[in-house]
């Protein structure tokens, strides 16, 4: 059983458009509290921040939205810094994926070095100088590591300079043939990150948990998970909708985080990129999701 404390970040200011801003409210429609609750664990529901809303920003189409970031980032560190410690578990609902720089800043400001396992099938290592997108949610670890390029007032969320150092950073679940730039893969050899790939986690979702966790030094360390890591058709759920046929289930997903749940050091976790909208095409995922989300009784 564990104490979890749940903070809910209904921000898009920097994703690509509208709509994950809602997955707060629909992660706790569909059963999460109770779904924890039930398992045995302790929960404190803290309820939710402000509400911050993607919109076209014409001044600084390469960074869209990026004052609005940075302020909701800092807040969302100053809410959950207090609640990170080795006893409780926190878990952050975003938002967009972002939210995972909030959760390092969190844990930053707490004293404790920020560990972080990135699940998801894309790097999000880009800047506003290697891609045209515009969107910060596929910039977020460039900005966690201070790649060249990052805008200076996203790197400093824990009150120092980057939240994460390369070696505190590792991978699960990216599909680097198709879902990554040429400029993230450069930075992922040059800076030696692990990568666990799609196929290895698909394949043996628990060893490849572990094996992710593995590549972090001992101690604390959180969990980032987007849900465009999962396979669109069997969750039709994440705001980017062109994982079809690849990717894990949603059992698969639920398999690798029971593992990271239940490994030494584990302290928090944040989830982004959902947008309940979609979910409608099938009623069963968010419920589906919630299952995945909820660690057994013993973790």
């Amino acid at each position: 059983m564990a104490n979890i404390n749940v903070l809910g970040y209904p921000s898009s200011a920097g994703a690509y458009c509208v709509g994950v801003e809602h997955s707060p409210a629909a992660l706790r429609d569909a059963g999460l509290v109770a779904a924890l609750q039930s398992a045995g664990h302790e929960v404190t529901d803290l309820g939710d921040l402000p509400v911050h809303l993607w919109r076209p920003d014409q001044e600084r189409p390469l960074a869209q939205n990026l004052d609005e970031e940075v302020e909701a980032l800092r807040v969302l560190v100053d809410a959950a810094a207090p609640l990170v410690t080795t006893d409780d578990r926190l878990l952050v609902l975003g938002g967009s994926c972002t939210v995972a720089l909030g959760l390092c800043g969190a844990v930053a400001s707490a004293g404790i070095e920020p560990h972080l396992v990135y699940v998801d099938r894309h790097l999000d290592l880009n800047t506003p100088d290697s891609t045209t997108e515009g969107s910060l949610s596929w910039m977020g670890m460039a900005h966690a590591l201070d790649l060249p390029g990052a805008e200076e007032s996203l790197v400093g969320l824990g009150g120092r300079g980057p939240v994460l150092q390369a070696e505190h950073l590792v991978y699960l679940g990216v599909e680097l043939s198709g879902e990554t730039t040429e400029w993230e893969r450069d930075q992922v050899d040059r800076l030696g990150i692990t990568v666990t790939t799609q196929a290895e986690l698909v394949a043996d979702p628990t060893a490849a948990a572990l094996q992710a966790r593995g590549a972090l030094p001992d101690g604390p360390f959180v969990v980032h998970v987007d849900v465009d890591v999962l396979d669109f058709l069997d969750a039709p759920l994440a705001e980017n909708v062109n994982g079809r046929n690849s990717g894990p289930t949603l059992v698969q997903l639920g398999e690798a985080l029971d593992a990271l749940w239940r490994a030494p050091g584990f302290i928090g976790m944040s989830i982004g990129q959902l947008v309940p909208a979609h979910a409608a095409s099938d009623p069963t995922s968010l419920g589906r999701l919630v299952e995945a989300l909820t660690p057994p009784g013993d973790a």
